[in-house]
């Protein structure tokens, strides 16, 4: 996999990478990923309790969002990373909103400024590379040439008078 070719792209790569070790760490061992968001892991779980299912669901989406991530890394969609920016920013103000209204413990709000910080520094990345490859201010523009006329008024073929004289310097 080739490494990533601008500031905005290195944005989407870390989060790449962290949504795919999430993914894995929930696949292989989803009691450690619910300690780290704050859940409580009983000792057994009820019938009718779909925890664990949810869970797989979750870290499945998380692996595959990891692998998007990095295609759009290696292949640097830029109109990807741009979408991730709105997106990122719902998904902070819904995780917050949830963790406000205790709906998920205090320490889920780790997630949704992870998720806030991210966009914002795709966001910061996309404008600094977008400047970057904008033209300088006053900066002499190059000079395009003009394409050959044929005698009937049309452009000439590639190999007839494509040189630098024009049609008519013959005559």
């Amino acid at each position: 996999m080739r490494l990533p070719r601008s500031s905005a792209g290195w944005t989407i790569a870390v989060f790449g990478v962290l949504a795919l070790l999430m993914g894995a760490l929930g696949l292989l061992w989803p009691e450690a990923q619910l300690r780290m968001l704050g859940f409580e892991v009983p000792q057994s779980r009820s019938a009718g309790d779909y925890t664990g299912t949810f869970l797989t669901a979750s870290a499945m989406a998380s692996f595959n969002m990891g692998v998007y991530y990095l295609l759009a890394t290696a292949t640097e969609w830029r109109a990807f990373f741009r979408f991730t920016v709105v997106f990122r920013l719902v998904t902070f103000a819904v995780f917050t909103i949830v963790v406000l209204a205790d709906v998920a413990p205090d320490r889920f709000f780790g997630v949704a400024l992870w998720e806030g910080l991210g966009a914002v520094a795709t966001a910061v990345a996309l404008r600094r590379d977008a400047r970057r490859a904008a033209p300088a201010p006053g900066a002499a523009q190059p000079a395009r040439q003009a394409p050959a006329v044929a005698e009937s008024g049309r452009p000439a073929p590639a190999s007839a008078g494509g040189g630098s004289r024009s049609a008519g310097a013959d005559r």
